[in-house]
């Protein structure tokens, strides 16, 4: 008899729509909407024999959110029990993240031009250009043309950095003994959590934080 795992590695090798696989009990406790596929979907194992789960019949359409990765997918519905997701080899192929596996950290930096983190990418990029060319509109009304050579001491770019250390810069002392306290955490709903990671990769960008 096969074990779950068995079975969940089988349907990875064999499947050739999405790459992509969700447990039918775990969807549908999680209430995402089911859309029935119109030809059921074999999958085999790897003596060529029709695997014993049936057939992929049905399949959902969800948003994928990583570390500021984004993506529209459609997931193929199975039986999987102990897994409640996998990421198969078409989808890893095609989005190739970056592993580092002494840290243990996932970096998705060489997704395909269809993912939001490229799509925001561009956007973000438009906007800089925008933002530049609006700062040395400006720039050219406020200040008078001698100090257009200059104009990068003006410019947005260069405020958003921290200022040169000097010698004479202000430290504030702890007391002696003193003890950080834990702070409250606080529940977020997933658009506050967004606007929270993206506020921290700002600040981050910056050189804030």
């Amino acid at each position: 008899m096969e074990s779950h795992e068995e079975i969940a590695v089988k349907v990875l090798l064999n499947s050739r729509v999405t790459g992509l696989f969700i447990d039918m009990t775990f969807a549908k406790k999680k209430g995402f909407k089911m859309e029935k596929l119109k030809k059921p979907l074999l999958v085999r194992n790897v003596d060529g024999t029709v695997n014993a789960g049936g057939a992929i019949m049905h399949q959902v359409e969800c948003n994928m959110f990583f570390k500021g990765h984004m993506e529209r997918a459609r997931i193929d519905m199975y039986n999987l029990e102990k897994t409640e997701l996998i990421l198969g080899m078409l989808w890893l192929a095609a989005h190739n993240p970056e592993i580092d596996w002494e840290e243990g950290e996932v970096k998705m930096t060489y997704c395909p031009p269809i993912c939001g983190r490229r799509k925001q990418e561009v956007k973000e990029k438009k906007v800089r250009k925008m933002e530049k060319d609006e700062d040395e509109e400006v720039l050219k009304k406020l200040v008078s043309r001698r100090f257009w050579k200059w104009k990068k001491v003006f410019g947005k770019k260069e405020s958003e950095r921290m200022p040169v250390q000097k010698i004479w810069d202000y430290a504030i002392e702890l007391k002696e003994g003193f003890m950080p306290r834990k702070g409250k955490v606080y529940s977020l709903s997933r658009e506050e959590r967004e606007k929270v990671q993206t506020f921290v990769e700002d600040q981050l960008r910056k050189g804030y934080i």
